[in-house]
């Protein structure tokens, strides 16, 4: 794959001079934080020494590196620190006086319990804005529940309303629940952040998994409000819209989604099908939901008369918006416009050699994302960081032999 994009490396983004302080581990907080790295921030990663983050022995590990970890803690500096020494705590809270945020993925009430207290924090940095990243909120009964992605989805109604009805609610491949999460504790992060430049003064920002999952549910929870029942698990099928879903070709299936009734008559146009919406069965898409099964027979009928790559050029040239569905290996090395977009990375990584990785799905022109570093060895900053905060070598050295770092 020599011909994949290679990253730029050492260019300054958006977020070039804000410094983080990064106490998470496993994949939510870490992808919180990847953004903000992605962005330009300077993430100092905190790990314990000799350990580091679970996720540096998950997944598919190559000669000692795990590439899940890799992808996921590109673009930041790893400090091996113990914690629990005084003389570790000691050196973040100097990292804490001169960052600008601090995010962690702990269960509520664990910095409190480690002595960073709200009241301790802002006392050593007033501007400090603070992320969490949790499972179900620091407050309510569920506070101190252990959540992963699994149980978010389950226990937010995600899993209720994926899948077929009459078989088993159905969890999302990705763990979706830890990526939203993660995703709006970098956003309320950057809010924060700019809330700093005008108040002066830092604030708390807290994103849940559950919560996420359930700001997710679109027409879903709209739909349920308003008729106050739960809905039917319609699979590939579209809950409020027909014909829609996945349908099959004289050569494979095809996705078509024709979001409104424009769309639905240029579909039909297509596939010589017009007639349908004369017919007051099927005339508005109340009466087609009801009816979607005799709909696909009658469109499955006209679609399997040619192959899948026709119909899409035809269907695409309509204006009807379809498509295949694709494997890994078709999206990751065949699809030309994931190539164009540089959705896929080649990072060096000393030692390992490339490791491929997905690319940035937000595009700036003028300060776009790069990988600016690799995912750091366990500790390999340690020196660099402790040295700027001015410690000689020499204690360094005797905290390297202490373990406390």
């Amino acid at each position: 794959m020599a011909d994949m994009p290679v990253p730029e490396i050492g260019r300054e983004g958006p977020l070039s001079g804000i410094k983080v302080v990064d106490l998470t581990r496993v994949l939510s907080g870490p992808f919180c934080t990847m953004l903000l790295a992605d962005m330009g921030a300077d993430v100092i990663k905190i790990e314990t020494p000799g350990k580091g983050d679970p996720v540096r022995g998950q997944g598919d590990v190559v000669d000692g590196l795990s590439w899940y970890f890799a992808a996921f803690n590109r673009n930041k500096r790893s400090l091996a620190l113990d914690l629990r020494a005084p003389e570790g705590k000691a050196i973040l809270e100097q990292l804490i006086e001169d960052a600008d945020v601090l995010v962690e993925n702990y269960r509520p009430g664990i910095l409190d319990k480690m002595g960073l207290t709200k009241e301790r924090l802002g006392a050593l940095n007033p501007r400090l804005v603070t992320t969490s990243v949790n499972g179900f909120g620091s407050t309510g009964p569920y506070r101190d529940r252990p959540a992963f992605d699994f149980i978010a989805q389950a226990m937010s109604g995600f899993m209720a309303v994926n899948g077929v009805e009459g078989q088993d609610p159905m969890r999302t491949a990705p763990p979706i629940a830890d990526l939203i999460a993660g995703l709006y504790g970098a956003f309320g992060t950057v809010a924060a952040l700019h809330g700093v430049t005008r108040s002066g003064g830092g604030q708390h920002v807290e994103a849940a998994m559950v919560n996420g999952l359930v700001s997710m549910f679109a027409f879903v929870s709209a739909g349920y409000f308003t008729r106050g029942v739960q809905p039917l698990r319609t699979g590939n099928d579209h809950p409020v819209a027909a014909p829609y879903g996945l349908f099959h070709t004289g050569s494979g299936e095809i996705a078509v989604a024709p979001a409104n009734d424009k769309i639905l008559a240029k579909f039909l146009e297509v596939l010589g099908l017009s007639e349908i919406l004369d017919d007051s069965r099927y005339a508005t898409n109340p009466e087609r939901v009801k009816r979607r099964a005799e709909l696909r027979i009658m469109v499955e009928a006209k679609l399997e008369a040619d192959d899948a790559a026709t119909w899409i050029d035809r269907l695409n040239a309509a204006g009807v918006p379809c498509g295949r569905v694709q494997s890994l290996a078709e999206v990751f090395e065949d699809d030309p416009q994931i190539r164009d977009q540089e959705m896929v990375l080649e990072v060096e990584h000393p030692g390992y050699g490339e490791v491929r990785m997905t690319g940035f799905p937000v595009k700036m022109d003028e300060t776009p994302c790069v990988v600016r570093r690799p995912a750091p060895r366990l500790g390999e900053h340690t020196d660099e960081v402790l040295s700027a905060l001015g410690y000689d070598a020499d204690t360094i050295r005797e905290f390297r032999q202490r373990r406390i770092v």
